[in-house]
């Protein structure tokens, strides 16, 4: 598109104005429309291109004696190659591209076409492209870095869940196992109570360990509370605050495991605590979960202003939410509502079937 732009516009140039050398400075100015696609992947190879070229003509009218050099005035978007140098290009790239942009105004100087002002005030014209682009590379290389930190954090997060209901169930069956033992021959039918038990707990823990599989966690103590569930996020609801939390809780949330019940309480936890914090004018936040026999379904929607992101992590709480839902094999979104407000959509499989 831009490549097609920069033609159209050279053309109408050439057709309505007076171009010294024309055949040559629209040549270029095609050319250079041209290869601009690849100022991204090959920045060295488009900047050696252009500003060899550049020099090349200047010399060439000079040694002509061609007064009044001003080119295509298209050729203005040769200043995106030191911002796609500095923006995309490796350091081994911008280590040879740098000095290219430096020397060439003084090339120029050396053509006879410029002074030395004019030479100094180039050389600054095309370093603040090459400037702009480092610094867009270095605000979303930082970006990058804090997004793919919030997910690392969800996951330790998820991991240390699972990881101490892991270890409650094995607490209970060792419990077990001891209390079978020890009446194992005088009440037989206890024991047997006590294996079916173990049995049930086991299965459990195996389903748990295998949702740990490929998540990381920092070492910690672990702690054998329960965790939240999903019939603990009743007791989130709020009739006296600002705005209000109403709850329903619907369908089958049964035996569900343990990963699933929280990881929907700590997304309700967590949109809650965002709209309280960002919705504006919001009177009511609704939280309703409803459960069916493949997921659990979690909305929370206020009736505030349609705005942007209500998020109270400095804007990585709904990467950490769309990643725990991600990791449980489940799916989430977060947008305006389609009247007002905000809304929050989550949908976890029952057996949490995450990596």
């Amino acid at each position: 598109m831009l490549s097609a732009a920069v033609i159209v516009v050279a053309l109408a140039e050439s057709a309505f104005r007076s171009i010294p050398w024309e055949p040559v400075q629209l040549a270029f100015t095609l050319v250079l429309a041209l290869v601009l696609p690849w100022r991204r992947t090959h920045p060295v190879l488009v900047t050696v291109f252009a500003y060899t070229s550049v020099v090349a003509i200047e010399v060439a009218t000079n040694a002509a004696g061609i007064e009044g050099s001003d080119g295509i005035y298209a050729g203005v978007v040769i200043l995106l190659i030191p911002y796609a140098l500095t923006r995309w290009g490796s350091g081994r790239d911008v280590l040879i591209g740098l000095p290219i942009l430096v020397v060439f105004p003084w090339v120029s100087l050396t053509a006879g076409n410029i002074d030395f002002a004019e030479t100094a005030a180039g050389t600054v014209f095309l370093l603040f492209p090459a400037v702009l682009g480092a610094s867009v590379r270095y605000w979303s290389s930082a970006r990058e870095r804090a997004v793919e930190e919030a997910r690392l954090h969800e996951r330790e997060q998820l991991a240390r869940e699972l990881h101490d209901t892991v270890a409650h169930h094995v607490s209970a069956i060792a419990i077990q196992a001891q209390a079978g033992r020890t009446v194992a021959a005088t009440d037989p039918s206890a024991a047997i109570r006590a294996l079916d038990t173990i049995d049930a707990e086991a299965s459990r823990t195996l389903a748990e360990m295998r949702a740990m599989v490929g998540v990381l966690r920092r070492d910690e103590e672990a702690e054998l509370a329960p965790q939240a569930g999903v019939m603990d996020i009743a007791h989130l609801a709020d009739a006296t605050g600002s705005p209000r939390i109403i709850v329903q809780i619907s369908g089958d949330l049964e035996d569900l495991p343990s990963t699933v019940g929280a990881a929907v309480y700590r997304m309700a936890q967590e949109s809650i605590t965002n709209a309280r914090r960002h919705a504006r004018d919001a009177t009511s936040v609704g939280v309703r979960v409803a459960g069916d026999e493949d997921a659990v379904h979690l909305t929370v929607a206020d009736d505030g202003e349609a705005s942007g992101p209500a998020d109270n992590t400095g804007g990585f709480g709904l990467t950490g939410m769309a990643e725990r839902a991600k990791l449980l094999g489940g799916s989430f979104h977060a947008g305006p509502g389609p009247e007002r407000g905000w809304v929050v959509e989550a949908t976890v499989p029952r057996g949490g079937g995450g990596r």
